[in-house]
């Protein structure tokens, strides 16, 4: 089982401000960061249901190739909430969102670029929303 991950981004407040809008969408939020006083060397921040975060920024260079993340998330209507608000935030449509049958007939995902590249998806697997 995966404790957490994330991603390494070159515009920290930027990012920032970007995974708080998308994530918040799907019911994360920014529940810890730290500066490099506390890290000894780069700022991070810390993004997850209470009390724990599970997804990780750091300041950085970005990773190459870009890291793809998928958050599940339990209704097709989180999907279009979260695609919605990553778009407005800054990001770019990496696929709308939509049935992949190619992975199982009810897999319902969004795909978004951040804006260091990295491919952000929201899925449901349910068949309808509930």
């Amino acid at each position: 089982m995966i404790d957490h991950t994330g991603v390494t981004v070159s515009d920290f407040a930027r990012s920032k401000a970007f995974y708080a809008a998308a994530l918040g969408a799907i019911g994360y939020q920014k529940l810890l960061e730290f500066g490099p006083e506390i890290t000894q060397s780069v700022s991070v921040a810390g993004f997850g249901e209470p009390p724990k975060p599970d997804f990780w920024i750091a300041e950085g260079t970005p990773n190459r190739p870009a890291i793809h993340v998928a958050f599940r998330v339990p209704s097709r209507a989180l999907v279009r909430a979260f695609h919605a608000a990553a778009l407005a935030a800054g990001g770019t449509c990496n696929g709308p969102p939509g049935i992949r049958a190619h992975y199982h007939p009810n897999y319902y995902g969004a795909f978004v670029h951040c804006p260091d590249g990295h491919n952000i998806e929201a899925v449901c697997h349910e068949p309808e929303d509930h």
